[in-house]
């Protein structure tokens, strides 16, 4: 069986994921009923999940490669499963956001190693680094929603714009992953 980097796509999974949560939370403060969202937000959190699960488990990269990609992307499926689900239960979703913390700490652990261990390099490490610490900054100050009511606005507005730069920094290294591909072919 030939290799498959599926990698290009997982990227614009997160990317469309992130977008889904920023619309989501400019929704919430502008007072819009996003249940709507539900579907969307489910299937791609099926889509993370179970691209995550097999990258984490199956994926036959070298070294931490499968755990530096992989595990954050199954926990983003987790986040976007339950969230998908509790929109559509008409559930508080704030309660989430822990696990968005958890998973910021995670990318935070993997953006330290990812330099001191030299996983990325070259031109590739500003871009990659920089999508991780965005992620990162997003998950670890998602709690600010579930301390916070929806009175303040501030906080929803700051992490949406920090999933918009998640959103570019994954368009801007996933469609470099295509065209790489692309230019390529086996």
């Amino acid at each position: 069986m030939a290799f498959v980097d599926s990698l290009a796509v997982m990227l614009l999974a997160v990317a469309m994921s992130a977008t889904f949560i920023a619309y989501y939370l400019l929704g919430i403060v502008k007072g819009k009923k996003m249940d709507s969202l539900a579907g969307p937000i489910f299937m791609l959190g099926i889509f993370d999940f179970l691209s995550g699960f097999y990258m984490s488990f199956f994926w036959p990269l070298p070294g931490a490669y499968n755990m530096l990609f992989g595990d954050p992307m199954l926990m983003l499926g987790i986040i976007m499963i339950a969230g998908g689900f509790s929109i559509y239960k008409n559930i508080d979703v704030r309660p989430i956001s822990l696990i968005g913390f958890l998973l910021g700490i995670y990318l935070f652990a993997e953006s330290y190693g990812m330099v001191a261990y030299h996983l990325e390099t070259g031109a590739d490490l500003v871009s990659a680094l920089g999508f991780y610490l965005f992620a990162g900054l997003s998950g670890f100050f998602s709690p600010l929603i579930y301390l916070k009511q929806k009175d303040n606005k501030k906080v929803y507005y700051f992490l949406a714009a920090l999933l918009v730069l998640v959103v570019l920094a994954a368009m801007f290294i996933g469609i470099a992953a295509i065209i790489g591909h692309l230019s390529s072919p086996p």
